[in-house]
């Protein structure tokens, strides 16, 4: 099976008695009801719904993994200290540098299922660390390209985005019926009001896409820019009236001056408007 060392990874262990009390009533998971095994996106929201922090989170004897990026780690302690006050919560800094994925038709024994890739139909096990599993190097970022999964830094920026931009509405990863946490009523209000406009897209092309940051043009109107890009695939977060729109009409899209197609992953169950104003512009 393929396997790949994610070198920029990093990883907090949230443990105490009231771990997780204080992690469910702060980020957007529901802690409450995660299975053992299982590693479920979350997020640290700003007050105004964006993204603060992302990362992947499962349960680790009486705590909890929190895996991040390590340009996150620093700042995440910071503010995960800053909410806990007096609580009995310790938060602790693990050595291990880098994690290790391996994927294919099995769960491997040591690590944890990421439920992300499973809605994709992908079983992919997370480990922490340099792991050697003795399978051979796999493309993990064309494997996040096919699943449909988004990644901070290159398919988006923090602060800049909201959950349902991501899909974590769909993927386990922002919970509506849990009690509130931070960011909890805009998240709530875009859910119950449909007013979600950008939705992460599967990009293809003929020929070689353009590099990441180039902007994807719609029947005309600017939709968003290109995330990540491998060889002719790719995603990006783009608004969807737009580019329901041009296929409606039968214009092209494109990233720069290359022609491309766009896809809401299939498992999304999304599907793109079919005008602007049906998507209430």
């Amino acid at each position: 099976m393929p396997a790949a060392h994610l070198p920029e990874r990093r990883f907090l262990r949230i443990s105490g008695q009231e771990a997780e009390h204080f992690l469910q009533n702060l980020i957007t998971t529901d802690i409450v009801s995660l299975p053992d095994g299982v590693a479920k996106p979350g997020a640290l929201l700003t007050p105004q719904g964006k993204i603060l922090f992302d990362f992947i989170i499962w349960r680790d004897g009486d705590g909890f993994l929190i895996e991040t990026e390590a340009v996150q780690q620093d700042a995440l302690v910071r503010r995960l200290t800053m909410y806990k006050l007096r609580a009995a919560v310790e938060i602790a800094v693990l050595e291990q540098q880098g994690a290790t994925v391996v994927w294919g038709e099995d769960e491997v024994a040591g690590g944890v299922a990421d439920s992300r890739f499973d809605h994709a139909g992908i079983a992919l096990t997370r480990m922490p660390g340099l792991v050697d599993t003795g399978f051979f190097d796999g493309d993990y970022e064309a494997l996040r390209v096919k699943a449909g999964v988004a990644a901070s830094g290159v398919d988006y920026a923090l602060q800049d985005a909201f959950p349902h931009d991501i899909l974590m509405d769909l993927n386990g990863g922002l919970s509506f019926r849990k009690g509130c946490y931070v960011g909890q009523e805009v998240v709530s209000r875009m859910q119950h009001r449909g007013t979600a406009r950008r939705r992460l897209v599967q990009i293809a092309a003929d020929d070689l896409l353009p590099p990441t940051g180039t902007e994807i043009i719609a029947g005309g109107k600017p939709a968003g820019t290109l995330g990540t890009g491998c060889g002719r695939a790719g995603l990006a977060i783009l608004r969807t009236d737009r580019v329901g729109a041009a296929i409606a009409a039968g214009t092209p899209v494109l990233a720069g001056a290359t022609p491309v197609t766009v896809r809401l992953p299939a498992w999304s169950g999304l599907a793109f408007p079919s005008d602007e104003q049906e998507a209430g512009s």
